[in-house]
């Protein structure tokens, strides 16, 4: 992400910090800045490593603190893909694509569909003001379902 974006992220969180009367921590700057060097979809192990090899080292307490208010204050969005995989991105990014989720690996892949985001756009829903959205599209990846039919195939010639 640019760096344009994470300054007006920072903002942002001040601001957030601000009103709720919480501390402006370096270790929550430094870590809103790790997050906006990601180019896409985050978990907290990543998070955490990227980190210590900056020789910056905060604790995961820290990390799933600073997560919940990045959430919070609506500058980071959370995955759960699958019931083992929680992954973050930033906001800004999640609202340009959409993902496909592997059923059986658990492998998540971006799609980009202007015209379905121009759809979606466009829903008129009553009583209902959308904000932002997100789409998941489960199935299985080309991998697994080349290895599923590979196993097919092996299993009908034994017969």
């Amino acid at each position: 992400m640019d760096n344009k974006y994470c300054a007006e992220a920072k903002l942002v969180l001040t601001e957030y910090l601000t009103q709720q009367k919480l501390r402006k921590t370096d270790e929550r700057y430094a870590i809103l800045e790790q997050i906006c060097l990601f180019p896409s979809h985050f978990d907290i192990c990543m998070l955490h490593e990227s980190l210590d090899k900056m020789n910056y080292h905060v604790s995961k307490a820290t990390l799933y603190n600073t997560l919940e208010i990045l959430l919070a204050a609506d500058l980071i969005v959370k995955h759960q893909f699958t019931a083992k995989s929680i992954q973050y991105e930033l906001k800004a990014l999640a609202e340009t694509h959409s993902h496909l989720i592997c059923s059986i690996c658990g492998t998540v892949r971006e799609i980009r569909d202007m015209s379905l985001k121009k759809d979606i756009k466009n829903l008129k829903i009553s009583r209902f003001t959308p904000m932002f959205h997100t789409l998941y599209i489960y199935g299985i990846c080309s991998k697994c379902k080349y290895r599923i039919q590979k196993n097919n195939n092996k299993n009908n010639t034994k017969q």
